[in-house]
């Protein structure tokens, strides 16, 4: 399928309506960058042209015209049953993402069998200067590496993160909320001794406090260390 076929067949799945409400959720945008798509109707049609011998040159071809392309391109990355393949055309696209919703929506299921793989990319991937890599390291450390893959290595690489880049702290408080949740007893001292950034040590709070898998004690605990008169981001 040529490019423009591609373009033709979201076009044919516009949503008008939720174009509007997607548009509000990724502000600073362009609006003619937004066709309006919705996300299962989008992983459909990734799941169609997966199956294409012709996808390559979609996949060749960056950056994209539309936010719902690149949609379109991590959903068919996250397809790919072949790793090597999967980090190839990933590391292709990584540059060219430019929103947290395409980078936390791309998660190619083949890394689950390849962890001890992966791994050597997440710790290049975190060192990045691009935003939405560092954001999508932080994301599969967060995905992979909090259960029986778990190091205490692995929250030390997102405590070393240096940024005032709002859409990498909130990732970063995402991650030790997380894991607060799945390794509690190891990542406790991260807020008992404030090795975080003030931001995002209170949003790491904040988070871990709204979720149902933190205890209503652990809660309480929590909410001790909450820094006060700090400056939002």
């Amino acid at each position: 399928m040529t490019i423009k076929e591609i373009q033709d067949r979201l076009f044919e799945l516009q949503d008008k309506k939720f174009n509007d409400f997607n548009k509000s959720l990724i502000p600073g945008m362009p609006e003619d960058y937004f066709i309006g798509i919705r996300t299962p109707a989008l992983r459909n049609l990734a799941k169609e042209l997966y199956k294409n011998e012709d996808i390559n040159i979609f996949l060749d071809t960056l950056p994209h015209r539309y936010f719902d392309e690149n949609q379109l391109h991590g959903f068919i990355i996250s397809l790919e049953k072949d790793f090597n393949i999967c980090i190839k055309r990933l590391e292709e696209f990584l540059p060219y993402i430019n929103n947290w919703a395409t980078c936390d929506q791309t998660s190619p299921k083949i890394f689950k069998k390849h962890k001890e793989e992966l791994l050597p990319y997440i710790e290049k991937w975190i060192k990045s200067g691009h935003t939405y890599t560092v954001r999508f390291a932080v994301g599969m450390l967060m995905e992979h590496f909090l259960d029986d893959a778990f190091d205490k290595r692995y929250p030390k690489m997102v405590e070393a993160i240096s940024s005032e880049e709002y859409y990498i702290n909130m990732m970063r408080a995402w991650y030790f909320a997380t894991a607060l949740a799945k390794q509690y007893e190891s990542i406790i001292p991260y807020i008992e001794e404030k090795r975080l950034d003030t931001w995002t040590h209170n949003k790491t709070i904040q988070k871990a406090v709204e979720s149902y898998r933190i205890t209503p004690e652990q809660k309480e605990y929590l909410k001790t260390f909450k820094i006060k008169n700090t400056k939002n981001m």
